[in-house]
């Protein structure tokens, strides 16, 4: 039962948003510098922090009750880290999270994120407002998705 410290996705206002560095890269100065500008931009950010495998990622967004997933990934394991992520949100019955890509990704590779369902990939040099936009233009907080949005997550017990 929701109450104010566990409020649904139609009653939350404000976006949550699980920020993650995967796999064994260990600079995050650029995601602690995407944290800030959600923040500022009013949203919720939790940030996972470094070196967090594709199933504390989204076990993190199942917890959080994220509308985003934020990953940050320098190290060109992107080919790796984000089917599993996917295939995990799917199985978990989170498909209706969106879910951006930022870090040094090859353009050839680009095309093939977005295949598997990474709806925003940013390159180094974005400006932050791009992001900020990106994610206000996608996901969807009117009430009338809303029971869409709960019976996509609703899960047998």
């Amino acid at each position: 039962m929701p109450d104010a410290l566990n409020p649904t996705p139609c009653t939350r206002q404000r976006l949550r948003v699980v920020l993650a560095k995967p796999g064994l890269d260990g600079h995050d100065r650029g995601a602690k510098v995407i944290a800030r500008a959600l923040r500022d931009a009013g949203m919720e950010v939790i940030y996972t922090g470094l070196r967090q495998t594709a199933e504390q990622i989204v076990s993190a967004a199942l917890q959080e009750d994220a509308d985003v997933i934020g990953l940050s990934i320098l190290s060109g394991a992107h080919n790796h880290v984000c089917p599993r992520v996917m295939a995990l949100l799917r199985a978990e019955g989170l498909g209706d999270v969106l879910v951006l890509v930022g870090g040094i990704i090859p353009a050839q590779d680009i095309p093939r994120l977005h295949a598997i369902g990474i709806k925003g990939v940013f390159l180094p040099g974005t400006p932050m407002q791009a992001i900020v936009d990106f994610i206000g233009e996608h996901v969807r907080r009117d009430a009338a998705a809303a029971p869409e949005v709960l019976a996509a997550r609703v899960r047998p017990a």
